[in-house]
């Protein structure tokens, strides 16, 4: 038996190789809306950490985080995803914007204290 440049046996049949194809191409179109709205997400938190740095808050806000991961829990519950892997995905983007919202902080300072 050979392997074609596909990774698969000559001997798939079409019909399978077919209907895998569509369902990648429906994961690839996926897989681009998630970006883009994590894009979308991140304009609205930077947003926020402007918000937040021009009136002298904290970055984080462990309060609006519990009630997000319970809330994105219970989603995806309903959805019946796994919700600790959706909290574990929440928890990742939660640190990142914190991140963000340092960098912009410190950023603020720089600019006040003139350097």
């Amino acid at each position: 038996m050979t392997t074609s440049n596909t990774g698969y046996a000559d001997g798939v049949d079409p019909a399978v190789r077919a209907e895998l194809a569509r369902l990648r191409e429906s994961i690839d179109n996926i897989d681009a809306a998630v970006v883009h709205m994590l894009a979308e997400r991140f304009k609205c938190t930077q947003q926020v950490g402007l918000l937040k740095a021009a009136h002298q808050l904290p970055p984080a806000d462990p309060s609006r985080e519990a009630q997000q991961i319970a809330r994105l829990r219970d989603l995806a519950e309903n959805a019946r995803l796994d919700p600790a892997f959706a909290e574990k995905l929440l928890n990742f983007i939660i640190a990142e914007v914190i991140r963000h919202h340092e960098s912009i902080a410190d950023s603020a300072e720089s600019a006040e204290s003139g350097e």
